[in-house]
């Protein structure tokens, strides 16, 4: 079964899902400000594998209606629910990349009884909190984000080029192997999407606190994270990420960069099968 179609959500949102494969399921959750498309490496390797991969574009990104309202955590994690209650889905292992890390951690720790969830993955994910506040002075200035805000309103085409050509796949570092291929398909899967969904998600995965969500876990999580991560930096999520879980496992990658499940899905796939195997 191949399969590919929408959702609509209790406000008229139309959410687009890819649904592939049976088996066991894996639903992942893309980052800022991609698509479903962003997992097309480890939708292949996992459908190989045996199980059924599912990717949604979030609202207001990819091929899903272009919001105006509800860019923020908690429609976020309620239009999953709301897709994994019409795939009727039990068992799954929720995988989120980046702001998909933290729409995992709102979703399973809301919306993930009654059997629905049997494990998580946070992969280079923005929890706990991304902004430097007075309980987080390992985080960065809310002035990064506004510089994100004002470079994406002037010229969202030009930041969508800059952000894959620089520190989201680490291309920005010295021998570094660059591909422009990923960075053309990092800005295609952007510009899908709407600016205005686009300039408040930068709110939402920066300024949304997942403490409360972690501590309410219980299922196990892995949380892996590189430590050349020029995105979210490791030392104020991973780190603090897995003291907050009940049931919770870190991995550490030396000198890989944000985007290392594009990268990197050599290194970073048997690894995620490992642990849903586990």
């Amino acid at each position: 079964m191949l399969s590919s179609g929408t959702i609509t959500t209790s406000d008229g949102t139309q959410i687009y899902y890819k649904d592939w494969g049976t088996g066991q399921p894996i639903v992942f959750h893309h980052g800022w400000p991609l698509s479903a498309d962003d997992w097309d490496a480890q939708m292949l390797y996992f459908l190989a594998q045996g199980y059924r991969v599912i990717a949604h574009d979030r609202r207001g990104h990819g091929r899903s209606s272009q919001t105006d309202t509800g860019n923020e955590m908690d429609t976020y994690a309620a239009d999953v629910a709301a897709l994994v209650a019409q795939l009727d889905l039990k068992g799954a292992v929720h995988v989120g990349h980046s702001t998909g890390g933290g729409e995992v951690a709102r979703y399973v720790a809301r919306h993930g009884g009654n059997g629905r969830v049997a494990k998580a993955v946070l992969i280079g994910a923005v929890p706990p909190i991304m902004v430097k506040t007075d309980k987080n002075p390992g985080g960065l200035p809310l002035e990064v984000f506004d510089g994100f805000r004002t470079a994406l309103a002037a010229n969202r085409a030009q930041l969508f080029r800059d952000v894959p050509t620089g520190p989201f796949y680490g291309f920005n570092r010295p021998g570094a192997k660059v591909s422009q291929g990923v960075i053309d398909n990092w800005w295609r899967q952007g510009m899908m999407g709407g600016a205005k969904a686009h300039y408040d998600c930068i709110k939402a995965f920066s300024e949304t606190d997942f403490t409360d969500d972690l501590k309410a876990i219980e299922v196990p999580t892995l949380v892996m994270h590189g430590d050349d991560d020029q995105i979210v930096p490791y030392a104020d999520s991973a780190m603090l990420s897995v003291k907050l879980l009940k049931n919770g496992t870190l991995k550490i990658y030396k000198g890989l960069p944000h985007g290392m499940c594009t990268t990197h899905a050599d290194i970073i796939n048997p690894d995620l099968l490992a642990f849903i195997r586990s």
